[in-house]
């Protein structure tokens, strides 16, 4: 893959976000669409987990982070627990679509690393139990190639179709699964954010016609 970006990025940890708050999109009356993927590397973590990670991998502060065996800590986005446990509650799939030439580690990452639910607007989740991250993706395909592979086997798998798919990942050759299979592709520059999520989803929407004041109409979406 391309290594363009500075730094192992695993140090210095990005101010976190404000967890209670769930993407603006995910409450907003509108259609979201089937399936949620994301890519691994600088998508949902910042760093190369086939370059900066070194095995083995022991969990911290409640398996809230993770350090290797040099004692580098690494952890998610600040955003992406409340990102995947707003999919997870509204009953929405989530995928993970990674190149990355590690797939062993980034598994054993995705097991380390645990989810904690944490929302405003689901007060039963300060009861919730963390769950091991790898546990809220339904379909997990992590291997080098080329993405369009990915998410042959994540339709296969899934039976939905790749327009009712939107992907997010930091790497913009993989745009290709946009113009080859439909799949809504949205370009991250910083990480996963609820607004990327945002974007993504609205970006997803526009195919469709879909636009803000259509909330107060009924939408259909095959």
């Amino acid at each position: 893959m391309a290594r363009t970006k500075s730094g192992s990025g695993a140090k210095a940890q990005p101010a976190l976000e404000d967890p209670t708050v769930a993407p603006s999109t995910f409450n907003d009356g509108l259609p979201l669409p089937k399936l949620f993927v994301f890519d691994l590397d600088y998508t949902l973590w910042p760093f190369w987990v086939d370059t900066h990670v070194s095995p083995p991998l022991k969990a911290k502060d409640n398996n809230s982070r993770c350090v290797d065996r040099w004692g580098e800590s690494f952890a998610f986005y600040p955003a992406v627990s409340s990102i995947l446990h707003a999919c997870r509650s509204r009953s929405i799939p989530i995928g993970i679509a990674s190149r990355t030439y590690a797939p062993d580690i980034a598994r054993d990452m995705l097991k380390t690393l645990h989810i904690i639910p944490s929302f405003s607007d689901n007060p039963t989740a300060a009861n919730n139990r963390s769950v091991r991250a790898l546990d809220y993706f339904d379909y997990v395909q992590i291997f080098p190639g080329d993405k369009s592979q990915h998410f042959s086997r994540i339709h296969q798998a899934s039976g939905i179709r790749y327009e009712d798919m939107l992907f997010f990942d930091d790497e913009a050759r993989n745009r290709n699964v946009q113009t080859e299979l439909g799949v809504s592709f949205c370009l991250v520059r910083d990480g996963m954010t609820r607004e990327e999520v945002d974007r993504g989803v609205w970006d997803w929407r526009k195919k469709l016609n879909i636009q803000a004041g259509d909330k107060d109409q009924e939408v259909e979406v095959e």
